[in-house]
């Protein structure tokens, strides 16, 4: 069950993409000639004013087939200057509102990850942690933490100014800043101190580490916030942007030597993952189902959302940048160009993909052991 419940998340926050991409093409005059949910076989479908509405067999997304998306195809075929197409075709309307199409597919899946963020603000979850005390490994051959100064026993109460109050802040905090010089403030006995070092990045995944462990002789149970409607909306929103800072970090992270193979998840780990957090989550109780679930979504939401922003021209941010260039120089862009640069933006996805399923591969081979 969980692979289907994993399915059937991915198959939502594809389909949210795509509806997106409907709703600006309806907005901007475009014909939107099919809106299918699922890809293949056709099982049911209806012609609602102009629109043809498809259920179709395989439950993995769907797509908003617009008019006029064929024309480039066609302008290559019969080597035309340029693309041309009908006033309700996708290469008849103005650039920007081509660049406005292709944004919305992206946009809705950030502003799905502000409502995730938002309901998880307003329903709140209870979490286990340790207190900021730390312990050193004295045996550990590598301890930024150790090497600076630090000792068992220290209160980490700072991170380049910002407030710890236990070791889950400190965890949260180190992951995303690895190869990064912090100051960490201290608490020793009483004596505040002030450490500075540089954060180690762990090569296996990418998240930075410092060497320290948690003194777990004390658990302790918190609530997080709750708010109000407005307040979670407002929080939700801080939280994505967040989200999408740390991804665009972490994206940076990958061309620093950082196994490839085991940070970068390929659909099908994905898709286990959400099947887990699902069955698992809600097994445990529906507001803990509910924060967990929707955790998860918005953080490959927000993947989604940056990914399909690439300048790539297979991808929604190559047609926002062919649409924007064609706003600088005021004339449109011979196709035969963009034919060749889309060698590269294949070439790139394959890679991904690639990485992925490698990474996929080894990940479910090694666990079978």
């Amino acid at each position: 069950m969980k692979w289907l419940y994993g399915i059937l998340c991915l198959f939502f926050l594809i389909l949210f993409h795509e509806f997106g991409h409907f709703l600006a093409a309806r907005l901007f005059g475009v014909n939107v000639e099919s809106f299918s949910i699922g890809f293949g076989p056709i099982l049911f479908h209806k012609n609602i004013k102009g629109t043809d509405y498809r259920l179709s067999l395989f439950p993995l997304g769907g797509y908003c087939g617009m008019k006029g998306e064929k024309d480039f195809q066609k302008a290559i075929e019969e080597k035309l200057p340029e693309v041309s197409g009908e006033k309700d075709s996708l290469y008849g309307i103005h650039p920007f509102k081509r660049a406005l199409i292709g944004f919305a597919g992206p946009f809705f899946n950030f502003i799905f990850a502000v409502f995730a963020c938002s309901l998880i603000n307003g329903i709140g979850y209870t979490y286990f942690t340790y207190s900021n005390k730390i312990l050193i490994n004295e045996n550990v051959t590598s301890s930024v933490a150790r090497d600076a100064g630090l000792l068992s026993g220290d209160k980490i109460i700072k991170l380049n100014g910002k407030s710890i109050e236990d070791f889950s802040d400190l965890i949260e905090m180190v992951s995303v800043r690895p190869d990064e010089d912090v100051v960490l403030t201290v608490d020793r006995n009483g004596t505040i101190i002030d450490f500075n070092l540089h954060i180690d990045m762990d090569k296996s995944t990418g998240s930075g580490k410092i060497g320290v462990a948690a003194d777990t002789s004390e658990v302790l149970k918190k609530e997080s916030p709750r708010y109000g409607f407005f307040s979670s909306i407002g929080h939700g929103f801080l939280d994505a942007v967040n989200s999408v800072s740390v991804t665009i970090k972490s994206i940076g992270i990958l061309f620093k030597g950082v196994d490839v193979n085991n940070a970068v998840s390929g659909p099908a780990r994905v898709t286990e993952m959400l099947g887990i957090t699902v069955k698992e989550g809600f097994s445990e109780g529906l507001r803990v189902g509910f924060v967990s679930l929707f955790s998860l979504l918005s953080v490959i939401s927000i993947s989604l959302f940056i990914m399909n922003l690439l300048p790539i021209p297979v991808l929604d941010g190559g047609l926002i940048l062919i649409a924007f260039i064609e706003i600088l120089i005021h004339r449109k862009i011979n196709p035969r160009i963009q034919y060749y640069v889309q060698f590269i933006g294949l070439a790139f996805i394959i890679f991904i993909f690639i990485i992925g399923l490698k990474g996929d591969i080894s990940y479910f081979f090694s666990r079978g052991k």
